[in-house]
């Protein structure tokens, strides 16, 4: 007579090990998801509760910077001064973020002709600024003007201009505003600036020689107003990109070191995450913060630790890119 034998009898035993991995991937899914969308309702907290009633100047509101900059203020409550080149422009601007608003929760943002490299109007824009509430809470500080060529075919009227737009221009109104917050004993100057005003690179020898200038200018200033209570901060960025998918300006270069430090395709910031950085800053006023990559990370300190090998590399770059051309 045959013993009854249960078909579970035949079944391998089941590894612990296994059996512990199917129950933890799931959960680490669900932390890990949990996480980040708590990360996300934080920044969103943040960017409301940080500019409440706060009045809030961007210096250039009709960038793709500027434009989220200005979405995600006005929505947290934020007393806006949209800045820009072109009146109907900012005109359009204030009316989008009007309509896409709640009315009894935010306030109408006011608009203010501003153009960095008119520097004769300066005086005058500066003072329709502090007129809009008579006082200054936030300055971001966002506009530029890029320029590639090589040093020989830009013009000295060229390299003026580029002064004027990323330097001189933004340090009057830093100027400007400072004695407003100086006798509130309050304020916070923030400048998005690009990583070049850490490192030089070929081909943007005035750019980056005003990005050295209005970075020098801030460094220097955080110490001097730090007394009266006013922060300064500067985000430095490989460059702000139409979108996280931007993919324009392909490597031509051959040299894999020179294309992964100077081509644009895979180290954008898009708007959005420039935004959260600038909200995370304004919130825990943090004095720098660098929005790049590990290899432009290295290169800024290999410039400060191992110039030849910098100097090397950025040499063959030139080379190689001379060469792909003439190919």
């Amino acid at each position: 007579m045959k013993p009854n034998v249960s078909e579970t009898d035949f079944l391998p035993e089941m590894d612990p090990t296994w059996t512990t991995t199917i129950l933890v991937v799931p959960c680490v899914v669900v932390l890990t998801a949990g996480f980040f969308y708590l990360y996300g309702a934080i920044i969103s907290l943040l960017s409301k509760t940080s500019v409440r009633n706060k009045v809030v100047v961007i210096t250039d509101s009709l960038s793709g910077l500027g434009k989220e900059c200005a979405g995600v203020f006005h929505k947290g409550g934020a007393r806006l001064i949209l800045c820009g080149k072109s009146w109907e422009k900012l005109e359009e601007l204030a009316d989008e973020l009007a309509n896409a608003s709640d009315p009894s929760a935010t306030f109408p943002p006011k608009i203010v002709l501003l153009d960095f490299g008119d520097m004769d109007s300066m005086a005058e824009a500066i003072a329709e600024i502090l007129e809009c509430y008579g006082c200054l809470d936030i300055v971001i500080f966002n506009s530029s003007m890029k320029v590639k060529a090589p040093a020989q075919s830009l013009s000295l009227e060229m390299d003026k201009l580029l002064m004027d737009n990323n330097y001189f221009g933004p340090i009057t109104l830093a100027k400007g505003v400072l004695p407003s917050m100086i006798s509130r004993r309050s304020g916070h100057l923030l400048l998005v600036n690009s990583i070049q005003g850490k490192i030089a690179v070929p081909f943007r020898t005035a750019y980056a020689a005003s990005k050295h200038a209005v970075q020098a200018f801030f460094d220097c200033l955080r110490a001097e107003v730090e007394e009266f209570g006013i922060s300064v901060s500067t985000i430095n960025h490989t460059f702000i990109s139409c979108s996280a998918s931007e993919t324009t300006e392909a490597a031509t270069s051959r040299s894999l070191l020179w294309s992964l430090l100077y081509t644009r395709k895979p180290r954008g910031v898009s708007p959005d995450e420039a935004t959260t950085e600038i909200v995370r800053t304004l919130n825990n006023k943090r004095k720098e913060v660098l929005i790049a990559p590990s290899l432009p990370k290295m290169a800024i300190y290999a410039r400060s630790f191992f110039p030849n090998m910098f100097f090397a590399v950025m040499a063959a770059g030139v080379n190689n890119s001379a060469a792909s051309e003439n190919m």
